[in-house]
């Protein structure tokens, strides 16, 4: 079939150890998944009821590109997380059947331009323009399931400059990775190839052009980047 445009290039990342790449298909990110967040940031932890949104495929800054500062903001801020990859997808999963959707992980930042999203609270208006703008999430490379080795002490961490900003263990986790993923089958139809953001602990702060970050999940992956 014929197009009337070019077709877009389809966003992907690298995986360790292999010349093949992972196609992205969505990406969802969850909220306030660390207590320790969401009191810094004054809002509620809600067990029943966990907060999500979404940015674009394209959102992504990979192979250790920079990051370019965003237009219309004053206040960028990091916000590290361990990213999960599906390599299957389903609806109304259990817990336990969505555990076994995971194809990999890796670390990434849900960057945030935090004046815009206080502006978007104070009116009770989505976070869209906050949270889904362009190149603000950059990711590792993915680490197949099979090679990982993961558990509650496995520590998530960020550094800028060489200065420790945010640190946890995964077990910090309000809604661990099986709940998350069985959660967002009952919203949305899953499919391979959709990148989940699985929240971040406290130490969100600023970033600015020129400064260097290390993200880790430690054993796993690292991600390191300059915003430009």
């Amino acid at each position: 079939m014929p197009y009337a445009i070019d077709v877009p290039r389809m966003p992907s990342l690298p995986i360790i150890g292999s010349p093949a790449r992972f196609p992205l298909r969505r990406i969802f990110c969850i909220g306030r998944n660390y207590a320790d967040h969401a009191r810094e940031m004054g809002a509620p932890v809600e067990k029943d009821t966990p907060l999500f949104f979404c940015k674009p495929a394209d959102a992504v800054v990979t192979d250790g590109a920079d990051v370019p500062y965003p237009q219309a903001t004053a206040d960028l801020h990091h916000e590290v997380e361990m990213v999960v990859a599906l390599g299957a997808g389903g609806r109304d999963l259990t817990p336990e059947a969505a555990g076994e959707l995971v194809w990999g992980y890796g670390v990434g930042l849900d960057l945030t331009r935090r004046d815009l999203q206080a502006q978007a609270k104070a009116k009770s208006h989505p976070w869209d323009v906050a949270k889904a703008f362009d190149h603000s999430a950059p990711v590792s490379a993915l680490v197949p399931r099979a090679q990982a080795t993961l558990d509650d002490a496995t520590v998530l961490q960020l550094s800028v400059n060489g200065e420790l900003r945010q640190q946890t263990t995964l077990g910090d986790m309000v809604h661990s990775v099986p709940e998350i993923i069985a959660t967002l089958s009952r919203l949305f139809a899953l499919k391979a190839g959709d990148l989940i953001f699985t929240g971040t602990p406290a130490g969100v702060a600023a970033l600015h052009r020129g400064d260097r970050f290390h993200a880790e999940l430690v054993g796993v992956a690292t991600l390191d980047g300059r915003i430009s």
